[in-house]
């Protein structure tokens, strides 16, 4: 895949601070939202396998050694764990597409246009007033 197809795109800098300075000269009310765990309700079809080594490795089998000690291996004299993710992983290129996209399409959705010159803001006029998203 392309770098285009398989990551994100990332707010510029340029449309923070116009939107910062729309919101200030028009007085509009700003709300910031998170969305907890973002990444790991992203849809994930692939088949992504994670090498674990150190301590994360030892916990893991430590708290189900029956399901994750037979997944141990021998590389050059250190133990690692291979395994299989059912979710996405955070930090991976592919886990902000995948959120993304959705998100994108539902604020599609709901009336919002993205905007032309930076994928990451959508515009909406709601009751005559300015809305504006932007993603980071």
């Amino acid at each position: 895949m392309s770098k285009e197809e398989n990551s994100a795109p990332t707010v510029s800098i340029e449309a923070v601070m116009l939107s910062c300075v729309i919101d200030a000269m028009e007085k509009i009310d700003v709300c910031f939202i998170d969305i907890p765990g973002a990444f790991m309700q992203a849809e994930f079809n692939d088949t992504l396998h994670v090498k674990m080594e150190g301590s994360l490795k030892d916990l893991l089998v430590k708290i189900n050694p029956k399901l994750y000690r037979k997944y141990l291996s021998d590389e050059n004299g250190k133990s690692v764990l291979y395994v299989r993710l059912k979710k996405e992983l955070y930090g991976t290129l592919q886990a902000a597409m995948l959120f993304w996209r959705p998100l994108t399409a539902k604020l599609v959705d709901m009336g919002f246009e993205i905007n032309p010159y930076d994928r990451c803001v959508a515009n909406k006029l709601i009751d005559g007033k300015r809305c504006h998203t932007v993603a980071f």
